[in-house]
């Protein structure tokens, strides 16, 4: 199918890629050229990307994969929704990158789209290329739905140029059910997964400052969120929808609200909360027990490192937060000017604070390795990248 493609013509200026397209060209490569090829869960831009360590997390990313096989069994109103909240740090990002792996491997996988505000891609930080990307990998998975998808982007040029849920019942719904209509073909079944969704920026269609505008207040994150969740809920309604999906984000306003029962009564979805379904102390420690195993040969440490009841600590103070733990690993492992053992005993001696506040230890783990720091900024770099890319253990070394 690759060669569909070979009349686009890439070219990247300060970090943003864009594609070039003849206006001769076929219908898939206009698709392409409107993707956000870095939002895709095995994409290069995803290479070091937090997945879950191999001994953790497995009840989550088991009852996920069971969902997504056997949805609800016998229940008369199937929910085709699932979304996976926790606040900061609990690894979602993580479950849904190691999740998204198994379901490829097994053949399971419709599409995934992982937003991020961090991402220096305007294509991951908002709405615009969710569905044209979510549209781009689905015609990989049949020779009829590719040429349904290329005949509709033939028919309605100026569909990207639509809202969400015209985008989607051209792109997708329609295709979708076009193929379903054809005898003697595999039956498509699956996941879409969509995480990161809370950090979807809002697009602004004009200027609130100008007189033209008449003083319109800017569309704000929420909107845009809830746009994209509505046009989730219209696909996973529809008879011909076949993949179940599943929805990762913090537990803000908009999705507290959209995933309320009793606020949105033809939505059936389920909700799993990674902070308060599963006790993530457990997978904290085998991390921990794992970390410092490497960090024993690496600066040929003796074996009675960390001290008796460290790690039982740690574990306390990272209260089920990962990037806790992630952050204490990261701190002793990056070659400052004191040996690792000297700076568990200074993180150790911080002591648990009692605070109805889970990440208040978090917080004052970063004071301590900003004021400890001979290089300031280049602490907050690290900092920075720990908290965005590093929730659970990554797959890499360091």
């Amino acid at each position: 199918m690759a060669s569909n493609f070979n009349n686009a013509q890439n070219f990247q200026i300060d970090n943003y890629q864009f594609v070039n397209v003849n206006p001769s060209t076929d219908p898939l490569s206009k698709l392409q050229a409107q993707i956000a090829a870095g939002a895709i869960h095995d994409s290069r831009e995803r290479c070091d990307a937090p997945k879950c360590h191999p001994e953790t997390r497995v009840a989550v990313q088991d009852d996920l994969y069971s969902w997504i096989v056997e949805g609800d069994g016998e229940s008369e109103r199937p929910r085709n929704i699932k979304w996976v909240t926790g606040p900061a740090g609990t690894g979602k990002t993580a479950v849904m990158g190691s999740l998204a792996d198994r379901c490829s491997a097994n053949g399971l996988l419709g599409a995934t789209f992982f937003f991020a505000s961090w991402s220096a891609s305007v294509g991951q930080r908002r709405k615009t290329a969710f569905v044209s990307t979510i549209a781009h990998q689905l015609v990989q998975h049949r020779e009829d739905l590719q040429t349904a998808i290329s005949n509709a982007v033939e028919k309605n040029p100026d569909v990207f140029e639509k809202n969400l849920h015209i985008q989607l019942e051209t792109l997708v719904l329609g295709p979708l059910r076009e193929v379903a209509l054809q005898p003697n073909q595999p039956q498509l079944r699956g996941a879409i997964i969509i995480d990161g969704v809370d950090e979807c920026e809002a697009e602004q269609y004009h200027d609130p400052t100008s007189t033209g505008t008449r003083g319109k207040p800017a569309r704000t994150n929420a909107q845009d969120q809830l746009e994209i969740l509505q046009a989730l809920q219209a696909a996973s309604s529809d008879p011909s929808f076949p993949f179940r999906i599943l929805i990762a984000s913090r537990p803000e306003r908009v999705f507290r609200e959209f995933f309320d029962p009793e606020r949105n009564l033809t939505l059936f979805s389920q909700k799993l909360d990674l902070n308060e379904d599963y006790n993530a102390d457990g997978d904290i420690t085998l991390f921990l027990e794992a970390q410092f195993n490497l960090l024993r040969r690496r600066y040929s440490l003796p074996p009675s490192w960390p001290p008796p009841g460290a790690i039982r600590s740690l574990v306390n103070n990272a209260s089920g937060q990962f990037i806790y733990a992630a952050t204490v690993i990261r701190f002793l492992d990056t070659g400052q000017q004191e040996p690792p053992k000297a700076l568990l005993d200074a993180i150790l001696k911080m002591g648990l604070k009692v605070n109805s506040n889970p990440l208040q230890q978090l917080d004052d783990l970063y004071s301590h390795i900003l004021e400890s720091s001979p290089n300031p900024p280049l602490s907050v770099r690290r900092i920075q990248r720990v908290a965005r890319q590093t929730t659970y253990w990554e797959t890499s070394t360091h």
